[in-house]
């Protein structure tokens, strides 16, 4: 275990121990006393456990969730629930160093990403917090013969299960709580067993801010234990869900049981297309930290960097230097940039397709190797960059989920286009011009939910991100989220 004379910082109180899930208000071990060891990837040191759910906590936690959906928090008007919202906003701010700390040492992020997520987290409580009027009543003019009034509203769909991945945890639990407290829905959420410790501090919190048992639950577990259970359950109504199309398609086969309610946010191979009339000095590191930000762990990462011809040795050059500035390492340090991996096996994984890429006749320009010395028994890769690369190549057509860029060459806006569609996924995109008119033809023709211009992967909790095709479907942010979580109700009342 990981103990304070090993670390020059003051270790969170939270980290010790054995966690355990959040089922109906109460701490409960896991029904088999299984537990998960959950690892500091810059170290590869035991941080504490947590338990292994199955199906059985899983059971447990719907049941706690449908019996306070149908209890007393149905009888919270939209004005409580916003005052609930707002005391959260407030008691996870007043914690966030803490929450950003544990978000460092459990999944590796730089605590300057982590840190930096209060002015984000903050903004998305908000959002949500003014979202709780959502469930309107409108009476619609009718056609009908007779004297009839017809009453139009949404309603909370009921038990919500929530299964995120351990890229972002402390971003991922937002998207499920927001929207299931502002709209009166209940919650059960499945976080990564990478990366679940700074959810489970986060649901204490919330349990400190007022929230009534039952409404909030945490199971922490192996997604063939805890998360299969969560999809396949017949009481939940609706599933939330970000990670791995083929995971989302063995959520989309186990929703047939009670038709339930999807949201997907899957993978991306986003494209980053750079014309010749970019200014480089905004475009290399605009599309550099597009690949690398988070160590490449991102959905909408654009990793496809498409350059104009013309332009593309210089580019190419530009590129490789400023990722020789990137300082890579333990997020603990002020100066990291860039973390490590989250595992082991992910940095397998990477390493892997980073031969391919050689492999395959890509030009390596810059990084490719695992990071030794003081570094070595953590996850590290270098930022990676693959010049002169094609659209047909393994590392251009899946999703590596590492630091990891492909640089390829397009003559024209026609030919540029044509590549950036040819992918089987609909996340994102970029373009990066000074003209007006090539920023509109270019960010309306590209297949994806999101598209930045001239810069990337910014994002407003009020306007939201999706994806098309294999990304998955469904909303996240605006008012289009948080509807999700409601059903439509129409009455018709005879008044003759």
């Amino acid at each position: 275990m990981l103990t304070q004379d090993e670390k020059p910082f003051a270790v969170p109180d939270f980290i010790q121990g054995s966690k355990k899930n959040l089922i109906g208000g109460k701490w409960i071990e896991a029904a088999s006393g299984r537990q998960i060891d959950t690892v500091n990837p810059a170290t590869g040191q035991v941080l504490c456990r947590i338990a292994g759910g199955d199906a059985t906590d899983v059971d447990r936690a719907v049941s706690a969730a449908r019996q306070a959906f149908e209890g007393e928090w149905s009888r919270w008007t939209p004005h409580q629930r916003r005052k609930l919202i707002l005391k959260i906003h407030d008691i996870v701010l007043d914690h966030f160093d803490e929450l950003a700390l544990i978000e460092t040492l459990d999944m590796g992020a730089p605590l300057s990403r982590t840190t930096g997520l209060a002015e984000w987290t903050s903004q998305v409580l908000q959002f949500f917090a003014s979202q709780c009027d959502a469930a309107t009543v409108a009476a619609p003019p009718n056609s009908l013969p007779g004297d009839f009034l017809t009453l139009k509203s949404l309603a909370p769909v009921g038990v919500v299960g929530g299964i995120i991945p351990w890229n972002g945890p402390l971003i991922g639990l937002w998207w499920i709580f927001g929207p299931a407290l502002a709209t009166g829905c209940t919650a059960v959420l499945k976080p990564a067993e990478d990366a679940s410790l700074s959810v489970l501090r986060v649901a204490e919190l919330m349990m400190e801010a007022g929230v009534p048992d039952g409404v909030i639950n945490v199971v922490t577990g192996y997604g063939a234990d805890a998360g299969q259970a969560l999809a396949e359950h017949r009481d939940v109504d609706r599933i939330a869900f970000t990670g791995s199309i083929g995971t989302a398609q063995t959520i989309v086969r186990a929703s047939a049981g009670n038709l339930k309610r999807l949201q997907l946010e899957l993978g991306g191979k986003s494209p980053d297309i750079v014309f010749a009339d970019a200014d480089l000095d905004k475009a290399v590191p605009g599309a550099a930290m597009g690949v690398f930000t988070n160590s490449g762990q991102v959905c909408v990462a654009g990793t496809r960097i498409f350059v104009q011809r013309s332009i593309h040795d210089e580019f190419v050059e530009r590129m490789t230097e400023f990722t020789k500035t990137i300082r890579v390492g333990d997020g603990l340090d002020p100066n990291t940039q860039l973390g490590p991996l989250i595992s082991e096996r992910q940095l397998e994984r990477v390493m892997h397709y980073i031969d391919l890429g050689g492999g395959e006749g890509a030009q390596l320009a810059s990084g490719g190797n695992r990071l030794g010395g003081e570094l070595a028994s953590g996850y590290f890769v270098e930022p990676t960059v693959f010049s002169g690369a094609s659209n047909d190549m393994t590392i251009a057509r899946e999703e590596i989920f590492g630091p990891v860029a492909s640089v390829i060459p397009f003559d024209d806006m026609d030919d540029a286009l044509q590549l950036a569609n040819d992918t089987p996924f609909g996340l994102a995109g970029g373009v990066w011009t000074r003209s007006l008119s090539t920023a509109h033809k270019v960010s309306q023709n590209i297949k994806a939910g999101t598209i930045w211009v001239n810069c990337y992967g910014v994002l407003d909790p009020a306007i939201g991100f999706g994806g098309t095709k294999m990304s998955g479907y469904g909303w996240k942010g605006a008012r289009e989220h948080v509807e999700g979580y409601l059903y439509p109700k129409a009455v018709y009342i005879n008044l003759d």
